[in-house]
């Protein structure tokens, strides 16, 4: 997987895989929200292990059973393959 950026312009292209994702400046987002609280960090804790194998790591905040998740690759500055990819393994588990 490529540690280039994608330009602004085919962000919203490569998004296509992953429509539940926006992009937001140099980022993408995702908000899910669960009927529960703990429903919430049972994702996350799921979430972790999927990040730790991939070494690639979203922000994530957690509120009431909202769970907000952003993810940009820090070296390039913006999005990356590897951000869209994480964002599909990441829909892949949403339940």
């Amino acid at each position: 997987m490529s540690e280039e950026l994608i330009p602004a312009d085919e962000l919203n292209n490569a998004l296509k895989r992953c429509p539940e994702w926006e992009g937001d400046g140099d980022s993408i987002t995702r908000i899910i929200e669960f009927e529960e609280f703990m429903e919430g960090i049972d994702f996350v804790n799921i979430l972790a292990e999927i990040a730790e194998e991939a070494q690639h790591f979203p922000e994530i905040d957690i509120r009431d059973c909202k769970v907000t998740l952003r993810l940009k690759t820090e070296e390039a500055r913006g999005v990356t393959d590897i951000d869209i990819e994480l964002a599909s393994r990441i829909d892949n588990i949403v339940y």
